[in-house]
């Protein structure tokens, strides 16, 4: 009899660790497939606001330091033909201004290895990190975005850890106890597995400088 036992629990567990995996490989690709919110393309982004100050001003350099080295030359004819057409009238500005915001963050977007899906419009819904981080930036001040992120991780990891602990003690002879338990720790270890990767490893750039080069990338 304790053989059969052991031999059911052996089972038991084998089938549970092997949900375990499916659900790791598809939190995985979940993940993977997920793309990154930008707001380089929107009207209101960084990229097109430093497009209309060169506009207005003629300093083609506020806009250079958003693209590749070699995408230069055809950011500068795109610039100057602009600058050209906007002299044909009110109308013809805006087209030449739409002109070069388009051609800009298309190039951007190929640079960071994005397709490139239009120009989107101003006062989008970016959430509330991204604005708190330009803010972040504007100011000189990380206070409202420590305590925002903070916040935001407390309670996640709150979330996740009650809803384990919850389920933990689950009877051995209830399998789908169990299952619930697998995929809820799976869900757990992930999230603090992604939470330390964020907090420890380097954020990849949306191209790589000359090894000569000097500075980082972006990625809007």
């Amino acid at each position: 009899m304790g053989d059969v036992m052991r031999v059911r629990s052996i089972a038991k567990y084998t089938a549970l660790l092997s949900l375990a995996l499916v659900i790791v490989f598809a939190a995985m690709s979940v993940i993977d497939a997920t793309p990154a919110l930008a707001h380089c393309d929107g009207l209101d982004g960084p990229v097109v606001g430093a497009a209309r100050i060169a506009l207005q001003t003629g300093d083609l350099n506020r806009v250079l330091i958003w693209v590749r080295p070699d995408d230069i030359d055809e950011i500068r004819r795109a610039f100057n033909e602009a600058l050209a057409t906007r002299k044909l009238g009110p109308q013809a500005q805006e087209l030449a201004d739409r002109y070069f915001f388009e051609t800009l963050v298309r190039i951007h977007r190929a640079g960071e290895g994005a397709p490139y899906t239009g120009l989107k419009p101003a006062g989008r819904n970016l959430g509330p990190a991204i604005p708190a981080a330009d803010k972040a930036v504007e100011t000189g001040s990380l206070d409202e975005l420590t305590n925002l992120l903070t916040a935001a991780v407390r309670q996640e990891l709150h979330t996740h850890f009650h809803d384990v602990m919850a389920k933990k003690s689950f009877r051995t002879d209830d399998v789908a106890a169990g299952r619930e338990f697998i995929e809820s720790y799976v869900t757990f270890i992930h999230y603090v597995e992604g939470l330390y990767k964020a907090a420890t490893q380097p954020v990849a750039g949306h191209y790589h400088e000359p090894a000569t080069g000097h500075g980082g990338g972006h990625h809007l």
